[in-house]
């Protein structure tokens, strides 16, 4: 074997809770809040462009069943789910995957920006000088 091996192709099966025909839905190993979960394409496929337009699909689809049972297991007020494509945006296992991260009120100070904190300066756009509010 060449380089490391990769961790979502080999997961153990404990954390596993849900299985299709492409993909699985498995417990976060280093979870950012109780309940972040995983979607994982079976096929080692490096990023979601890689993926084939029927992969993509179920793997879309997952996202409603790694919320089905996040919200029964853990209750939270919100969820905040993305993927990254790219050592540039943060990928940090060439394996296409989704997060499902549960949010819960207070979980951070102020929640406000979302996933824009990826670029922390660009996070707080509402209070931008010469922008608009909106909602």
């Amino acid at each position: 074997m060449i380089g490391p091996a990769c961790p979502l192709c080999d997961v153990k099966d404990e954390l596993v809770y849900f299985r299709g025909e492409r993909a699985i839905v498995l417990w976060d190993p280093v979870p950012a809040s109780p309940g972040h979960s995983l979607i994982v394409l079976r096929r080692h496929v490096a990023s979601w462009f890689d993926a084939t337009p029927e992969e993509q699909r179920e793997l879309h689809r997952c996202i409603g069943v790694a919320r089905a049972v996040i919200d029964v297991r853990h209750r939270p007020d919100g969820f905040t789910v993305g993927f990254e494509v790219g050592e540039a945006a943060g990928q940090a296992v060439p394996h296409v995957h989704i997060h499902v991260i549960p949010r819960y009120v207070g979980d951070v100070p102020d929640p406000l920006g979302g996933v824009r904190w990826v670029v922390p300066q660009r996070a707080l756009y509402r209070s931008a000088p010469g922008t608009k509010k909106v909602g």
